[in-house]
């Protein structure tokens, strides 16, 4: 019976080189792998040893990137070892086969964020009329299931964002803050669900999760044993919860540790 492994790819086993978090003297800075080339620069990264690391895991577990990025953004991005049999793209909204979309997910995933949460339409009017352009950057929407903003973090009001997340939560939504996005997602769209579908179809006796954002609450809480890193927005509002471990190490170094503590508990004991 599998181990199931379940990670959130950008800032928890992948970075930009803003995330980085390089804080340690030149000559001591980890040698990196670029996985992920967008309009021929290089954009994401993680140490070389993660790569072996990872590249390891595929031997002991079944590994599951789980991500809200759509999946043209995750068929961006060129992890080390095979491409996994399963991955989990727009927040639980599309689970991809050997790279394919499952339809039959998808469609049950639609008939429940129609059954329990107000439409797409109405929050992307609200965030249309209520975003200030001084701040905003870009509207988004992701794969017709959730939406998101590109802004400027030094002007953004705070109380803009909890008003916002107040009105969300009265309608079926939850609002995230990552860097430079806000992200308004159905409540509905979890990547726990999708990780729980993988789960019972790859008869998994164990699964293991790491993410860094409010968005990847829901897949720890679902996980058996599950680590954050010492980034986030998790960290930052020092979440925590039984058997999910908070890990001091921030940035790139970060994604390594992880990495690492997902091999160690995937491997039998002795």
């Amino acid at each position: 019976m599998p181990v199931l492994v379940a990670s959130d790819l950008d800032r928890t086993l992948i970075y930009s080189s803003a995330a980085l978090a390089l804080t340690m003297p030149d000559a001591r800075a980890p040698r990196l792998l670029c996985v992920e080339v967008h309009e021929s620069r290089p954009l994401s990264y993680m140490t070389e040893t993660a790569a072996q690391l990872l590249t390891d895991l595929g031997d002991t577990a079944v590994f599951v990137p789980t991500t809200t990025r759509t999946r043209k953004q995750y068929q961006r991005i060129n992890l080390p070892g095979p491409q996994p049999a399963y991955a989990i793209c727009a927040n639980g909204g599309h689970l991809l086969v050997d790279g394919v979309t499952d339809q039959d997910w998808h469609a049950q995933v639609l008939a429940r964020l129609a059954e329990e949460c107000a439409p797409l339409a109405e929050i992307r009017e609200h965030l249309m009329t209520s975003a200030d352009p001084l701040w905003v950057r870009k509207h988004r929407v992701a794969e017709d299931l959730f939406a998101y903003l590109v802004v400027e973090r030094e002007l953004l009001p705070e109380e803009w964002v909890k008003e916002l997340a107040a009105w969300a939560e009265n309608r079926g939504w939850t609002v995230s803050l990552q860097g430079r996005k806000i992200y308004a997602v159905p409540k509905p769209l979890t990547k726990s669900a999708a990780v729980r579908e993988v789960a019972q179809r790859t008869g998994a006796h164990l699964t293991l999760a790491a993410g860094d954002s409010l968005l990847d609450a829901d897949l720890l809480l679902a996980a058996d044993r599950g680590w954050r890193p010492g980034h986030g927005e998790l960290a930052d509002s020092d979440w925590s919860a039984p058997e999910i471990s908070a890990l001091p190490e921030r940035g790139v170094l970060a994604g390594e540790r992880i990495v690492r503590e997902f091999l160690r508990a995937s491997r039998p004991r002795a």
